[in-house]
């Protein structure tokens, strides 16, 4: 959902507004939290967590494809594509180094706020809403609030992969900006490398693509093969490892 808005965020502002890419960029970002509030506000306020919030980030992914499916300013079912410039003052390389080098600036941005919120006493917080609510609560810490920025820094941090993988692809459409694949796979890979963990979701999307780019090798590109692979990796971290790869280090935390 976060990552579709992030795209679709970019591809709008570039076509439709002429907006270069590197400024519309942060406005991606912010669209992505706002959404992100947006959701928050209306699940929290009703006490939904765990499966239940989950379910609905789906709806609400569901939501969003039929109305980019439905207005023109998104292309309706055509998607938008955004044109061939080449040049690194619209985030756009000639070669694969440069969207090597930008993905690798993003992942490092996205690691120092996960120490941040790690090392930080809103990051104390959130572990307290984490292990019991009712706890935290007692203890002057406004649950509704933490969740909230919570969710606003994820849909920021979504949004900008969906804003990278607009420029290197150069194409957005309604159903692989807020196709459920996008949101199985940023939801296992949290399980995979550990929940609750630093470096946990980094090591989970490593060994998530390592898989699945090695079956398809392996496969001569079968479809669904990765699919496959990536429920058997998740039953084995499920059945050995309950705290994700990041448990082989000992590391609850």
């Amino acid at each position: 959902m976060f990552f579709g808005t992030g795209a679709y965020a970019m591809a709008v502002l570039q076509v439709k507004l002429g907006m270069n890419a590197w400024v519309a960029l942060p406005a991606a970002l912010a669209l992505g939290a706002a959404v992100g509030l947006l959701v928050g506000a209306l699940s929290f306020r009703y006490g939904l967590k765990g499966s239940y919030f989950a379910l609905v980030t789906l709806a609400f992914a569901e939501v969003f494809r039929i109305l980019a499916n439905t207005f023109q300013f998104t292309g309706a079912g055509v998607g938008i594509q955004i044109p061939l410039r080449d040049s690194a003052a619209d985030m756009q390389f000639s070669g694969r180094a440069g969207f090597l080098y930008t993905i690798l600036a993003l992942c490092v941005a996205g690691q120092l706020v996960a120490v941040w919120l790690r090392h930080s006493r809103y990051g104390a917080w959130l572990q307290a809403v984490r292990d019991n609510e009712e706890s935290a609560a007692a203890l002057g810490v406004d649950v509704f609030r933490v969740k909230l920025v919570a969710i606003a820094i994820s849909g920021a941090l979504m949004s900008a992969g969906g804003a990278f993988y607009l420029q290197y692809f150069r194409y957005v459409d309604p159903h692989i900006a807020y196709g459920p694949a996008i949101s199985v796979e940023a939801l296992l890979a949290p399980i995979v490398g550990g929940m609750g963990t630093v470096f946990g979701p980094l090591l989970g999307a490593m060994a998530l693509h390592a898989v699945g780019e090695g079956t398809r090798g392996l496969m001569e590109n079968a479809p669904g093969v990765n699919l496959v692979a990536y429920g058997v990796l998740l039953v084995v971290i499920v059945m050995f490892l309950p705290r994700g790869i990041m448990g082989l280090f000992g590391r609850k935390n």
